[in-house]
């Protein structure tokens, strides 16, 4: 039989699957920086420009320059961090020793880590002793009861920067700047000082300032003395049959002309020499006008023919402000006199009342507070520039605004649906000032610094406590045992006035408290009224 045979060839198996793609690679360094030339060098200072000519790939988060009195600086000793990226940078620094040699490289930081530039090298300056300022006292100027104008002159820094300067006072000779004193800037030159906290028919010596690294230097030593203050203050008092507007300077009160009839002063403003007083009297013996006194002389202010009232006056520069109201023969409108021309403001329309009971003027802006009736409802309201804001969402008033800055203050009270609540609102943010138990209201603001002061009362018992708050911390001018109100406060150096009345138990007094001390305007005989004190 014949032997079958098989070859058995090689099988190869072939693929055609496609080999992958080669991703493209890129390598990160650290970044390349270049050390770049010093451009300016004093004796405490160095100034020049360095780059950052590429990032190595990844993004460059540090940079600036690195310093030392020894060669190779790095980071980890005195630097600057000037910036990110690539590209050109300053170098400054400050704080160096005079005359001494300092090695200085560029540096840059990515993710890769930190490279350097070369190492150069710079001397600083020979430096020279600083001593203390050169400086005069500007004569004081301006000088009232409470406040005066100073300053000074540096003609030298005395080799190192002036870091702060001013006037410091003392009852005293040879104030210092530990003591009484004003902060005006920095550098050479002149300066003015204003000085304010002082007593009045009190002497002051005065020296300028001025602190550099060597120390405080002074100024000439001045002095002045304060002016005696004077207090002004408006109401009425009655003389049995009917009330008199009055003014009373430092206690003594003076009567303001009017019709034979019933007059009132609401308001007085004192500039310059001139005493301005707002009011209204009973002219024509049926319904008021509005009036303003100016050092006594009468001027009546226009309105329609049913009578008006003028609760507030003040003063900008040479122009006159009064507001209060007008009747329209059966309603009342908001109103300001601006040097006795008639403004109406916006108001409810007719059968609804308005008025005015403060008016503020601050720049060009022009505020006025009081209240509005809507659908029979009166919301206190405020407007600037004749454009009306309500304050309140419930029944109120706002009696009294005083700008300060940027922000606007004014106060008066809102129903809390049982009481009414005494308030401020500052910048038409509302806080209350009582806690709503019993009635209470706030008639005037003022504020001095960082110090927001208000004037008004409270209902205890049946009778009114006069109260003033100092930064929403109350103070009872009176106990109680009589009914009482303050009306008005202001406040000048560190004096606090405050006028009202009181009742005596058969009359009500006028008042002021300065301090929380009362001083009486009238002996009680008959009714009258503090509603307005103004300081000069």
């Amino acid at each position: 039989m014949k032997a079958l045979v098989l070859l058995l060839a090689p099988i190869v198996l072939f693929s055609c699957k496609r080999d992958a793609p080669v991703e493209n690679i890129t390598t990160l360094t650290i970044p390349v920086v270049v050390t770049g030339s010093i451009t300016s060098v004093t004796s405490t200072t160095m100034t020049g420009a360095s780059t950052v000519s590429s990032d190595g790939g990844a993004a460059v988060t540090a940079r600036g320059v690195c310093w030392s009195t020894f060669p190779n600086p790095t980071i980890a000793l005195y630097h600057t961090s000037t910036g990110t990226g690539t590209g050109v940078f300053s170098n400054f620094i400050t704080g160096l020793s005079p005359s001494t040699k300092y090695y200085l490289k560029a540096y840059a930081t990515n993710s890769e880590g930190t490279a350097y530039g070369a190492q150069v090298t710079f001397t600083t300056l020979a430096g020279t002793t600083a001593v203390v300022p050169t400086l005069t006292t500007t004569a004081a100027s301006s000088i009232t009861g409470t406040t005066a104008s100073s300053g000074g002159n540096i003609s030298s820094d005395g080799g190192a920067p002036v870091t702060a300067r001013g006037v410091c006072w003392n009852t005293t000779t040879g104030p210092i700047a530990t003591g009484n004193h004003t902060i005006d800037g920095s550098g050479i030159g002149s300066f003015v000082s204003s000085i304010s906290g002082l007593s009045q028919t009190t002497t002051y010596y005065v020296r300028a300032y001025a602190t550099n690294s060597a120390g405080t230097a002074y100024g000439n030593e001045i002095s002045f003395t304060t002016s005696t203050t004077d207090v002004y203050v408006a109401g009425y008092e009655s003389n049995g049959t009917m009330k008199i507007a009055k003014v009373w300077k430092n206690g003594v009160a003076s009567s303001l002309p009017s019709g034979t009839n019933e007059a009132q002063a609401f308001s007085v403003y004192v500039s310059g020499t001139d005493v301005y007083v707002a009011g209204t009297d009973d002219n024509s013996g049926t319904q008021f006008g509005a009036k303003l006194w100016k050092n006594g002389t009468i001027t009546a202010l226009p309105g329609n023919a049913c009578g008006s009232s003028a609760y507030s006056v003040f003063v900008s520069g040479s122009d006159v402000y009064v507001g209060g109201s007008d009747n329209n023969c059966g309603y009342s409108i908001p109103t300001f006199w601006k040097n006795g021309v008639y403004n109406a403001l916006p108001a409810s329309p007719s059968p609804y009342s308005s008025l005015v009971y403060s008016v503020y003027v601050a720049g060009t802006d022009v505020y006025a507070a009081g209240y509005r009736i809507t659908a029979g409802v009166k919301y206190a309201e405020i407007w600037k520039n004749s454009v009306g804001t309500y304050l309140s969402t419930n029944q109120g008033e706002a009696e009294g605004v005083y700008v300060s800055g940027t922000d606007v203050y004014v106060v008066g009270y809102e129903s809390n649906g049982v009481n009414d609540v005494a308030k401020i609102w500052k910048n038409g943010v509302p806080t209350d000032l009582t806690n709503g138990t019993a009635n209470a209201y706030a008639y005037a603001v003022f504020v001095a610094g960082t110090d927001v002061y208000v004037a008004g009362y409270e209902i205890i018992g049946g009778n009114g406590i006069a109260k003033v708050w100092k930064n929403g911390v109350v103070t009872s001018l009176t106990n109680g045992s009589n009914d009482a109100v303050a009306f008005a406060v202001f406040v000048a150096g560190t004096d606090v006035y405050v006028a009202g009345s009181e009742y005596n138990g058969t009359k009500y007094v006028a008042k002021i408290w300065k301090n929380g001390v009362a001083t009486s305007l009238t002996n009680g005989t008959n009714d009258a009224d503090a509603y307005s004190i103004f300081v000069k």
